[in-house]
């Protein structure tokens, strides 16, 4: 790739073979203080649980200071946990803990912008000059500037900045790549533009020296303005990935890109394949209407009951996603994260079971949300919190039991982050049921971790691409270990002729094979291996 040679130091940390992730929102996972919100320490009570389901990293969603207009991605300090999850030293036994389980601890950084709030935001703010007054992207106008991605009217300082996200997101300053307007653009090598990376790379530092073992990257491409082609973006971040592979080799960048042709070059280890910039995704499970949030998608997806999607329209994303990739980095294929609809949202347990036997046997890096391991509900029902809108479904407390408050927190009902659901799904109920959806992750995870062809750098060549790929069917092989997992999504029998020499590995179903000629019942999954 043209970009391969300007990277520095391609290692990749070696626990990246094996290694699943569980992405946890703090503050709907588990209360520890019974003040109805989630917490760190309540996160390291449940490590056990974690651990013995197999996942070996944890994502964190941001649990930095905050006035939370948007659920803590509005930073206010970025060297300090928010009381309301703890103090610093919780993250760090938070750390301590799960490195004694063998499990990492990854977090959300929020590079590209911070609250009004934030010390610098107020200072940059200031009419006099001072050593803030560019950490932000401000122009020299009052009137209507870059679309409505600039606001004015909130402070004394003549102008307006720029905005990320929503109006309380003010961006921090890294350089236009392309300047339109020289009077307020300022080019990434300016030295007000290098202390904002500076500053970045010194936030990094702190927490890893605190025992965090990388990195998720919000908005990850978005730092330096007017960059079409993102290859300043992509500077920006190879610099950083070299002061990683000096000081913190075993560390990991993830970054939140959605284009892992352009994020690996850049020097992230694993870029998620989501809504953002590629259809693959939302066409895998989110194409029906009101299952996504982007109007352009109003058809069926390939995991579908009805079998009116096409694999063919992920694949065409995915694998030139992957060969531009591999060897170099991770793609990372979540079952959700907090932006989006829960993928239980319209499916039966049946349905998300073939799901997640395929999420867990592909290359690259699974994510798995907090709660879809028991299939937890996307709630259309709840109203907005802290700027979640329509997010909101996909943030309520995890249920951990049948009683008070789904076993989140002791806290009065009234207090809690979010309304909990008493009569659902629930771990301590699956945890004692063989055929629960839990055990399924469970058993596939076990599989994936003992199997090296079905761990990260695993080939894959998928193998049935007719019938718009119905079953579907791909080979994963690493040197003599070889799979062959064949999945039916639809709500149908599908038959697949695949031939002697397999020995069954897992199942969801009862499945025979008959003269080489395999047939799937409705929803149902089988993962073969090859006999040796």
């Amino acid at each position: 790739m043209r970009f391969m040679e300007e990277k520095t130091g391609m290692n990749k940390p070696s626990w990246l073979q094996n290694a699943v992730f569980y992405n946890i929102y703090p503050q709907s996972f588990y209360d520890s203080n019974a003040d109805g919100i989630g917490d760190l320490n309540g996160i390291r009570e449940k490590l056990p649980y974690i651990h013995d389901m197999g996942f070996t990293a944890l994502w964190l969603n941001p649990f930095y200071e905050s006035p939370f207009w948007d659920a803590g991605y509005d930073v206010t300090d970025y060297y300090k946990v928010a009381p309301r999850y703890g103090t610093n030293d919780d993250f760090g036994a938070l750390c301590e803990s799960a490195h004694q389980l063998g499990m990492k601890v990854c977090i959300d950084i929020v590079p590209g912008h911070t609250s009004l709030e934030c010390k610098w935001f107020q200072e940059s703010a200031k009419p006099e000059k001072n050593e803030y007054t560019n950490r932000y992207i401000w122009t020299d106008k009052w009137t209507k500037a870059y679309g409505d991605m600039c606001i004015g009217g909130y402070s004394q300082r003549n102008g307006m900045y720029m905005k990320n996200f929503f109006y309380c997101q003010p961006a921090i300053n890294y350089g236009f790549a392309q300047i339109d307007d020289p009077s307020w653009q300022l080019p990434p090598d300016h030295p007000d533009c290098l202390a904002s990376r500076r500053e970045l790379v010194s936030v990094m530092r702190y927490w890893m020296s605190l025992g965090a073992d990388g990195f998720r990257v919000d908005m990850a491409s978005y730092l330096i303005k007017n960059d079409p082609d993102c290859s300043a973006n992509q500077a920006l971040w190879r610099e950083i990935r070299k002061m990683y592979d000096a000081e913190y080799p075993e560390c990991v960048l993830i970054s939140e890109w959605s284009q892992p042709s352009r994020a690996i070059p850049a020097g992230f280890h694993i870029d998620f394949m989501i809504q953002m910039n590629l259809a693959g995704y939302t066409k895998l499970f989110r194409a029906e209407p009101g299952h996504n949030f982007d109007e352009r998608y109003d058809g069926r997806s390939y995991f579908h009951r009805d079998g009116n999607g096409s694999i063919e329209e992920f694949l065409q994303d995915y694998l030139r996603e992957y060969h531009a990739t591999k060897g170099d980095g991770y793609i990372a294929i979540p079952t959700g994260n907090h932006d989006i609809p829960r993928i239980s949202y319209g499916r039966s347990k049946q349905e998300l079971e073939v799901v997640y036997a395929f999420l867990l046997t592909m290359p690259g890096v699974p994510f798995v949300y907090y709660g879809d391991e028991i299939g937890m509900p996307y709630r259309a029902d709840i109203p907005s919190k802290e700027g979640g809108f329509n997010r909101t479904g996909s943030r309520t407390p995890m249920q951990w039991t049948d009683g008070k408050n789904a076993g989140f927190s002791e806290a009065d009902a009234d207090k809690l982050y979010l309304p909990v659901d008493e009569h659902g799904v629930n771990v301590a109920a699956q945890m004692s049921d063989e055929s629960s959806l839990l055990h399924t992750m469970k058993n596939l995870i076990a599989l994936r971790k003992s199997s090296p062809a079905l761990c990260a750098d695993g080939e894959i060549e998928f193998v049935n691409r007719r019938h718009n790929g119905y079953p579907l069917v791909y080979r994963r092989w690493l040197d003599s270990d070889e799979f062959l997992i064949c999945i039916n999504p639809l709500d149908v029998p599908e038959a697949y002729s695949v031939g002697e020499g397999w020995q069954m590995a897992l199942a969801n179903q009862a499945v025979a094979i008959e003269q080489g000629q395999l047939t799937l019942k409705p929803f149902g999954y089988v993962i073969l291996k090859k006999k040796v």
